[in-house]
């Protein structure tokens, strides 16, 4: 008997080439499951102005879910670093494809990365994690709001007299604007590019993962995405997650967190940034791969200390 599989995904470019790997990852291991997906509109697609108080955990994913709750998909495709760290205990995130580049792009009007960018540069950021990494590091800048999905971002940043701003490196790369390089051109625009450094700019919890989010009592799906998961990788999202549900780090928290595993071992760095201080307050744990609650207590204790 054929088997059907409903994708529910964002109608961002970024989102749909996101649903595009998971498609393409399936049919690679199940040629029998005929796959269909579901654009869904989500808060932060419709707002045009979203509340820098409200934080954005969530806003980009929770119709999605309810979509999933409802029976109308089968499978959530999400960024994992949208999702918040608590979500239905009637879902889980059941699979992950394996993690892109996590660190962040400075992509700017000038050559040279962050360090040649002109006195009191102006970046624009929609990242309170990312706008006191930049001050932590060049307190001059001016830092101003950004929305929007990545192609908005871009043509932001040519129509707008601003120096720089800063995007994920997964993003860039899945839409085919490469930051292995050192340039980049989006439609009349030509940018250069730094890839951060994670000493500073440490990335957020579930950076460059996606995230395969089911009905948790839906067996045969699991079956389904079980076979493309990279269980290294969900351990890894598992812990980061952990981490921020501990530390209520969903709403506009200026926080780093990143998990490893090299040899069966994990290792996890944690920086948080209090909001009176320049410099964060940083932590690292290391353990078993399956640890990975175990050392989020640990960096949680150290960071809040």
């Amino acid at each position: 008997m054929a088997r059907r599989l409903v994708l529910g995904t964002r109608g961002s470019d970024l989102a749909r080439a996101q649903s595009q790997s998971v498609k393409g990852a399936i049919h690679g291991a199940h040629s029998d499951v005929t796959i269909e997906t579901k654009i869904i509109v989500t808060q932060g697609d419709k707002a045009r102005v979203l509340d820098p108080r409200a934080g954005r955990k969530g806003v980009f994913t929770a119709e999605i879910e309810r979509a999933l709750l409802a029976g109308e998909v089968d499978v959530a495709v999400h960024s994992a670093k949208d999702l918040p760290s608590e979500t239905s205990s009637d879902t889980e995130i059941a699979a992950v494809l394996t993690r892109a580049p996590m660190e962040d792009v400075l992509v700017s009007k000038h050559r040279g990365g962050l360090a040649s960018l002109p006195q009191g540069a102006i970046v624009a950021t929609g990242s309170v994690r990312r706008k006191h990494q930049l001050l932590w590091r060049r307190s001059d800048l001016d830092i101003i709001d950004l929305r929007g999905n990545v192609p908005t971002r871009l043509r932001k940043l040519a129509e707008n007299k601003w120096d720089a701003i800063v995007l994920a490196r997964a993003g860039l790369e899945r839409l085919g604007l490469s930051a292995n390089h050192t340039e980049t051109c989006f439609e009349a625009g030509q940018f250069f590019l730094e890839v951060l450094p994670m000493e500073t700019f440490l990335s957020a919890g579930g950076q460059g993962i996606i995230a395969l989010q089911i009905r948790a009592d839906d067996q045969r799906t699991k079956a389904i995405v079980d076979v493309v998961n990279d269980r290294e990788t969900l351990l890894c999202l598992q812990a980061e997650r952990e981490f921020l549900r501990g530390l209520r780090g969903d709403c506009n928290c200026p926080v780093g967190v990143l998990a490893k595993i090299d040899n069966g071992k994990m290792k996890m760095r944690a920086q948080f940034f209090l909001r009176e201080s320049a410099a964060p307050r940083e932590a690292e744990a290391e353990g078993a791969c399956d640890e990975g609650g175990k050392l989020a207590g640990e960096l949680r204790r150290i960071t809040q200390d």
